[in-house]
């Protein structure tokens, strides 16, 4: 069951779209190492907007997730990346459907 997550748009600096992707496909090895972090997606919004949505029993696993080693990937990067720093908004779960 999920209750909590977060919802982290990212806008990538012109002509970083390609290392955006890869430093979020190699992320989700980061977040598969977090047992409670129960769903993590890396989503394309348009050409140069991404997202990361990820999904937490409670609000123990999801302040675990936030100072792992996700986080901290991603505030390193950021700087390089993005046109500014991420926005981390926590959002609660109305609905889901998980594979299971």
């Amino acid at each position: 069951m999920v209750s909590l997550g977060f919802l982290v748009p990212l806008e990538a600096k012109p002509g970083k779209e390609a290392e955006v992707e890869r430093f979020l496909d190699e992320a989700l090895h980061l977040a598969e190492a977090e047992p409670e972090t129960v769903a993590w997606f890396a989503i394309r919004l348009s050409p140069s907007l991404y997202a990361i949505v990820d999904f937490f029993p409670d609000e123990s696993g999801r302040e675990t997730h936030l100072s792992g080693e996700v986080a901290k990937a991603l505030m390193e990067k950021a700087p390089d990346l993005f046109e500014k720093a991420p926005n981390i908004i926590r959002t609660n779960v109305i609905a889901a459907k998980l594979p299971g």
